[in-house]
């Protein structure tokens, strides 16, 4: 019951990407949370939703390109890493979600394909019941891969995570230093694409400020 509660709130969150509501549930942050209080560990949720949010922020969902999902995939990275704990849950829970994103954002490809066929081409006369019955069977169809990738996402990782969490050889504080180093080179990142440092200094030192002051206070 637990992996189908995930499972379907991977689906759901996945609609809430594109298809339905855009309402920004969908996002890391928001995801993770979500996933977490499903487990009874909010915490590990959140702490997951905001390193992939880091990660994810340099990601723009523009046009037709490729990009990781990270709705379904920080479900998974939450959902294995609240399962498996340990000092290893995290940088291990996170490494999942951004593996498993790049392979759910595969499927949002795949699905657009789909949909293609599913529209009526310009020879055919499509009335307002072709072009409803098209988009329900479309969010259907996206509710149902966004259920199946969260949930596979989530067997994987707590079959094949549980053995490495156990053998993870670094301490929490440690543990917690790797997964915001790399957080922090996406955040440099995404502050270069608006500018870089001397057109968003404030910024700049506000990110400094807290990445010397939250390690602390974790």
């Amino acid at each position: 019951m637990e992996l189908l509660r995930l499972s379907v709130l991977g689906g759901l969150l996945a609609l809430d990407g594109t298809a339905v509501g855009q309402f920004m549930l969908s996002r890391p942050l928001v995801a993770g949370t979500l996933a977490g209080w499903l487990l009874g560990d909010a915490g590990t949720g959140l702490a997951v939703g905001a390193v992939l949010e880091l990660y994810l922020l340099v990601s723009f969902p523009t046009g037709g390109a490729r990009f990781p999902e990270g709705s379904t995939a920080t479900v998974v990275a939450a959902g294995t890493a609240a399962a498996i704990g340990g000092p290893g849950a995290l940088p291990l829970g996170v490494a999942l979600g951004l593996l498993w994103g790049h392979l759910a954002g595969a499927t949002v490809t795949l699905l657009r394909r789909v949909n293609a066929r599913l529209v009526p081409g310009p020879e055919t006369a499509a009335s307002d019941v072709h072009l409803t019955r098209a988009h329900g069977v479309a969010v259907v169809l996206d509710f149902v891969r966004g259920t199946l990738v969260t949930g596979s996402g989530l067997a994987v990782g707590r079959l094949a995570l549980g053995p490495a969490a156990t053998a993870w050889p670094l301490g929490r504080e440690d543990s917690m230093a790797l997964v915001l180093v790399g957080g922090v080179v996406s955040a440099g990142i995404l502050l270069h694409d608006f500018g870089g440092v001397r057109a968003q200094r404030v910024w700049f030192l506000a990110g400094l400020l807290l990445g010397v002051l939250v390690p602390r206070l974790l």
